[in-house]
């Protein structure tokens, strides 16, 4: 399997995706490989500095560089020869199996779709956040960033992505799909998710359980949790910083620890037709090793195969609706 990793993405690259791939290098087998994008020079000192051999990676070099701050369609489009870019122009040849990196989000959402085109039926693709149970299991949360402002159609399909990539990725059998809101009862919260509440109720895409509350998070009422990017996103960095404010505070058991986001690394875009991986902004190289081997589970996994056979299905099932 071929694995690339934009070099120059994050707040703490170059050292820390170098130290990230010299890590995983070791963890995978050596029929496996991981291509370095970015300032050829740049990348080779840092192997030098970690006396790491250049000969076990695949460098390409990008001249250029996007930024955190750089608006995502207009730096992809002004910005060929980027690591991003690159790695994309990569990804659509087959010359590698899967992307990964911690740079410009929005770039590498929108890279995702000019490269390798979201998955058809898939309205919009999103991003999820593995979530520690206080049991010791693990849920899913989607969207967490990608699509602040949701229509009910779009949480529903988010419902069928969460169930297949918490099923194929994680082997949770039938899944549990829950939709986060502010109580439990069917008209409990806005239009929002009122309306996305009766498209699910009925469902035979997914094994719906209802509402959840946000105090459900660590619980074990379901195992993928529904919301729009906008109050996942919240809930995610104060989940994150929680964790971090206990640890600080001297507090220091098996379930903080699980909440370090290190530990799961990154998360794929779900609905695009291969394998793309996004990691926080403030990732160390711990969290890059674990991304890059999360990478490799989800192309075992043939999770985008999976997806699009389901989102035929799904289209097939809607298009008889409309005929009878």
């Amino acid at each position: 399997m071929n694995i690339g990793i934009d070099i120059m993405g994050g707040d703490f690259a170059p050292a820390a995706t170098i130290s990230g791939a010299i890590n995983a290098r070791k963890e995978l087998p050596k029929s496996d490989h991981i291509f370095l994008f970015g300032d050829k020079d740049i990348i080779l000192e840092g192997l030098a500095a970690e006396k790491a051999d250049p000969a076990g990676f695949e460098i390409i070099h990008a001249e250029e560089t996007i930024g955190m701050g750089e608006h995502p369609t207009k730096a992809i489009s002004q910005k060929p020869n980027s690591s991003i870019s690159i790695g994309f122009k990569f990804l659509k040849k087959n010359k590698i199996d899967a992307f990964t990196g911690a740079g410009n989000t929005g770039a590498m959402l929108v890279g995702s779709i000019f490269s390798v085109n979201t998955i058809q039926g898939v309205i919009r693709p999103c991003i999820t956040s593995t979530i520690p149970k206080e049991n010791g299991n693990v849920g899913i949360l989607l969207d967490v960033g990608a699509v602040p402002d949701c229509r009910p159609d779009v949480l529903y399909q988010f419902g069928i992505l969460g169930s297949l990539y918490a099923q194929y990725v994680y082997n949770i059998k039938n899944p549990r799909v829950a939709l986060l809101n502010i109580g439990e009862e069917e008209e409990k919260g806005n239009l929002l998710t009122q309306s996305t509440y009766r498209l699910m109720k009925d469902t035979k895409d997914f094994n719906f359980v209802g509402n959840v509350e946000g105090r459900d998070l660590f619980a074990d009422t379901a195992d993928v949790i529904v919301c729009d990017g906008f109050s996942g996103n919240i809930a995610l960095k104060q989940i994150e910083e929680i964790g971090r404010m206990m640890i600080r505070r001297g507090f220091s058991d098996n379930f903080l620890k699980r909440l370090n986001y290190e530990l799961y690394g990154g998360t794929p875009i779900l609905g695009i037709n291969s394998t793309v991986m996004i990691a926080h902004g403030i990732s160390s190289a711990t969290a890059i090793k674990n991304m890059i081997l999360l990478a490799k589970d989800v192309h075992k996994a043939k999770l985008s195969k999976k997806i699009r056979t389901a989102m035929a299905h799904y289209i097939n099932a809607r298009e008889k609706e409309i005929s009878s």
